[in-house]
């Protein structure tokens, strides 16, 4: 019998969660299909997430629409699916950007690591279809493309403002932008 095994319990079993939870992390980095978007004018990338049943997003997120808080949650913690427990803060209701479309949705506040997880909930509701030949998600007409952040796709990728932009020498300025996406992805 192999020793690790022997109390039962396997090591990793034993860690605590991390303060950030990320389903994904453990399979091996940033895998899943992301769309660019907005929650109440903050722009943020949105992972996909079929098999999540709400709508979440990331706690310093939030923190920028205190305004929109309905309720504190008092220690309730969501259930990942590997069995871990995220905290949950609260409620918002928030106008969600995809594409040319804003939606009015009641999202979870969680200690999550990605900006924003688009669940079911908000999936079902506004009847959005998730096009994995395509890689895009369509509604109402609209279809929106989805990428992927996985390391096979992160190594090199050109990026289209925008909007057109000055950047004074010697500065720093985030802009939005796009991922051009390449052939082969596509």
């Amino acid at each position: 019998m192999n020793d690790r095994l022997k109390g039962g319990r396997l090591p990793f079993l034993n860690k605590a969660p991390e303060k950030g939870l990320k389903v994904s992390a453990l399979c091996g980095g940033r895998n899943g299909f992301y769309l660019e978007g907005s929650i109440c004018g903050i722009p943020c990338l949105m992972l996909v997430d079929t098999g999540a049943n709400v709508t979440l997003v990331r706690t310093d997120l939030a923190q920028k629409l205190k305004k929109n808080f309905i309720y504190k949650a008092p220690n309730i913690s969501l259930k990942t699916a590997t069995g871990e427990k995220a905290e949950k803060h609260g409620k918002l209701d928030v106008a969600i950007e995809c594409g040319s479309r804003k939606f009015q949705h009641r999202i979870y506040v969680a200690d999550i690591t990605d900006p924003c997880i688009l669940g079911l909930d908000f999936l079902q509701k506004l009847n959005f279809t998730v096009d994995l030949e395509k890689n895009e998600i369509r509604t109402g007409g609209e279809e929106i493309p989805l990428f992927s952040a996985s390391a096979e796709h992160s190594e090199l990728c050109s990026v289209l403002a925008k909007e057109k932009t000055i950047i004074p020498a010697r500065s720093k300025c985030l802009i939005q932008g796009v991922p051009e996406v390449s052939v082969k992805f596509r």
